[in-house]
Parts: structure tokens; sequence; C-alpha cells
């Protein structure tokens, strides 16, 4: 049975003052939090986890109308399910949408000499080569997300480029340690997002 149901997901966003952690949670739970706070003494930024990149969010009016006006970023569907091209062809109620792909002949040979055809092939062999990837993929993702946050939140801290090094070698331990005097909430966060999915 093919995986065409949409699947959605909770993204967690995180915001800090200063060095310091305020929140992890949705989108609009982070939002209320930050408008919540005010003006603090030190500056505020929100950080998508799924990313690790800063976002800026327009925190005026009421709670409702600020909520409104978030972006809808909190649901995700699966990748299988994205896309911008109207649906026409293909099977739309199941998620199959018609995209153009470009082969070599001998490609198209091999794929529609396969049982189903080409569209079936292509789609096995995704399947395959994500459930074969996954977790790599994963890993990829997790490093991008903690290089992006601490690029802006540890940028100018001690052992930075040092750090950065180890963490894409995939040298966990070096990479603990250059950063273990980095300051507390940074320092957890960054590793959060770097290895929690991890079992190793």
């Amino acid at each position: 049975m093919w995986p065409f149901r949409k699947i959605k997901m909770i993204q967690s966003f995180t915001a800090f003052v200063g060095q310091r952690q305020l929140i992890t949670g949705s989108l609009a739970e982070v939002a209320l939090a930050v408008k919540r706070a005010g003006q603090a003494v030190a500056p505020i930024i929100i950080f998508s986890d799924t990313t690790g990149r800063s976002l800026d969010l327009d925190l005026r009016g009421s709670d409702d109308e600020m909520i409104a006006r978030l972006p809808k970023t909190a649901l995700v569907p699966a990748p299988e399910t994205q896309g911008t091209e109207p649906r026409g062809r293909g099977r739309p109620k199941l998620g199959v949408v018609a995209r153009e792909v470009t082969l070599l002949p001998r490609h198209w040979e091999w794929l529609n000499a396969q049982p189903g055809g080409a569209s079936v092939a292509l789609r096995k062999l995704v399947d395959e080569a994500r459930r074969a990837n996954g977790d790599r993929d994963r890993q990829r993702a997790a490093r991008d997300a903690s290089y992006h946050f601490m690029s802006t939140m540890g940028g100018n801290l001690a052992n930075f480029e040092e750090a950065s090094r180890a963490l894409f070698a995939e040298d966990r331990r070096r990479f603990v340690g250059l950063i273990a005097d980095w300051p507390t909430d940074i320092r957890d966060h960054v590793v959060k997002l770097a290895y929690s999915d991890r079992a190793d």
C-alpha cells in the first residue's frame, strides 16, 4: 500500500532571550511567550528547531490577531504531498501529483518495462531510497539545524570554528568537548538539535 495519506506533524520552535532559553513549543506558544516577555533587557530571537534558522514574527495586536498572522508552518504535509503545481493529472484524492521527469531514453526503456509501468517503478525506487537513506538524511538535517543555530548564537564564542569542523566531521565527543564551556542553554540546545534523534 502506497503512503499517499497526508501526514501532519507538529514542528517545535525555541525562543532565546540573550543567552537564556525562554521557551520551546509550538509556534503559537512561543509567539505568545515572547509577546508576554515584552521589552526584555536582551534581544529575543525565535528559532525553528527543524532548520535551526531564526524567524521574525509580527506580534502586534491581540493574541488572536497575532496567532492568525503566524506562518502556517506548524503543520506540514509529508514531502510526497507537497507541491505548488495544479492538481490535474494523476490521482489527486490520493495525493498523487503529476510532474515532469527528465530521463535518458535507456532510463525510460527500463522504467516502462517494469511491472506497473514507469510511475509505479519510480514510486518504488523513491520509497526504497527513502527507507535506505532515512537515517542519514535525518542526521544531515539535524547537523545542519544545529550549525545554523550555533552560527547565530555561538558564532562569537570560543572554539566555534573547531566545533563546526567537529560537527561536520561527525566527531561527537570532540564537538561536545569544544562547546562544553559555552553558556548552558546555548550549549544544550546545540547538542539537542544535533543529536536528540540518535541512539549513539
